[in-house]
């Protein structure tokens, strides 16, 4: 079956479960900070913003581009979503993104779905709010040039996590999986930046109130969340030219023996990104794409009106 690799999703097997409960009280720690904070300073007019970024960010997890080596990466969106949402907002939209991506299409464990969401989801977003802050009153160019930086570094932190947490598992020795895993994404961060890069030059071009900025486009808030939409869909569509090429994880799993020890998971609802029904085909990665997107977004804007501060 057709199958889309994902960096950093780790699949059952790899974690011992002294290392995956300790994920796990990390993620739900600070998810309930997230949820916290969020419910004091989400306004109603970011719910939609919310739910359309993070169908962006699942859409645009679909496009893996080849790397050196036979590897492929793709966005993370860990640093994008945190510095267009803030921190808190971005961890929900990252959960919702990740959760879906395990439990619907089985990408990624389900026991360590919490080393998961915090290597791409909390992680990437603390490291790229933290460093895009610090340049909020600089100019245009250097504000996206920090992006850059902390996009690429939220790769390589997710990375080394990742590595640290393979070597308490005893899964590989920690002289082999951290220069492995940190030299491929090494790699995988550089397209990380020059997404996140693009991607908030044209929302500065478009909607900088977005960003913090006096907006002087007329463009309706309507009329930005409907281009969201249609920007998600497309993406979708392009699904089917992603890369075949493993993962960098999956890669270092297979050059370093440990491969095997991933489990595949208990049930399969829409696995490796395919509708059964439509067997190997563009138009099965297509469909499971929009599937993806619409329950994402769906996910995302419940989760936020649910949150958002009350007048």
């Amino acid at each position: 079956m057709h199958y889309l690799p994902v960096p950093l999703h780790i699949p059952d097997g790899f974690l011992s479960l002294t290392v995956l409960l300790i994920c796990w009280a990390i993620t739900i720690v600070m998810l309930a900070a997230a949820i916290s904070r969020t419910n004091k300073s989400l306004g109603e007019k970011q719910v939609p913003l919310m739910g359309i970024m993070a169908a962006f960010i699942f859409a645009a997890q679909m496009l893996n581009f080849p790397v050196a080596g036979g590897t492929s990466g793709h966005l993370l969106g860990g640093a994008l979503a945190a510095i267009v949402l803030g921190p808190w907002a971005a961890m929900l939209a990252m959960t919702a993104v990740i959760a879906v991506q395990g439990l619907l299409f089985q990408d990624g464990g389900l026991l360590v779905m919490g080393a998961n969401i915090l290597n791409m989801g909390l992680i990437t977003v603390v490291i790229g709010y933290g460093l895009y802050r610090g340049a909020i009153n600089r100019s245009r160019k250097t504000r996206l040039a920090v992006a850059g930086v902390a996009a690429w570094l939220s790769v390589m932190a997710g990375a080394l996590l990742t590595s640290l947490q393979l070597w308490l598992s005893g899964t590989a020795r920690l002289q082999v999986v951290v220069p492995a895993m940190l030299g491929v994404h090494a790699l995988i961060g550089i397209g990380e930046a020059l997404i996140t890069v693009g991607a908030l030059a044209f929302i500065l071009q478009t909607r900088p109130d977005l960003l913090g900025e006096n907006s002087s486009s007329a463009q309706s808030g309507r009329g930005w969340v409907f281009a969201g939409a249609i920007i998600s869909l497309a993406v979708v569509l392009l699904s089917p030219l992603a890369s075949a090429f493993p993962d960098g994880l999956e890669r270092v799993a297979e050059n370093h023996g440990f491969l095997q020890l991933a489990q595949t998971s208990p049930y399969e609802i829409i696995p490796g990104y395919a509708v059964p029904f439509l067997g190997d085909t563009p138009l099965s990665t297509i469909v499971a794409g929009l599937v993806g997107v619409l329950i994402v977004l769906a996910l995302s804007v419940l989760a936020g009106r649910s949150l958002q501060k009350k007048s």
